[in-house]
């Protein structure tokens, strides 16, 4: 993962593209990734072009990582302790097979 993660930092390197990637605009890419990759199931959640889905899926978290990076946090730091909290408000024997939102088990 860590080349990955090179990899995607030397692209927007290389094209200067770090002075357009504030927090402000890499949060509206991310939104808007993230409703092309749901533009994928509208109309029909089973038959999808699992190609394009990828592609869209790929681009939030190209955009997620250089968000972290414009923050300057380490991914793992910030998912380890987002899930440290997860854990504690869903507790496997309270939530396990249900959807309930943590207020309501």
């Amino acid at each position: 993962m860590k080349d990955t993660i090179k990899r995607i930092r030397k692209f927007r390197t290389d094209r200067d593209w770090e002075q357009f990637h504030t927090p402000a605009n890499l949060s509206k890419a991310i939104s808007i990734e993230a409703a092309e990759l749901l533009e994928n199931f509208l109309w029909d959640e089973e038959n999808y072009d699992k190609e394009h889905v990828l592609e869209e899926l790929a681009d939030v978290m190209i955009y997620c990582i250089h968000m972290a990076d414009s923050l300057e946090v380490d991914l793992e730091d910030i998912m380890n302790s987002k899930m440290d909290k997860n854990e504690k408000k869903y507790p496997v024997e309270k939530a396990k097979g249900n959807s309930k939102k943590y207020t309501e088990l």
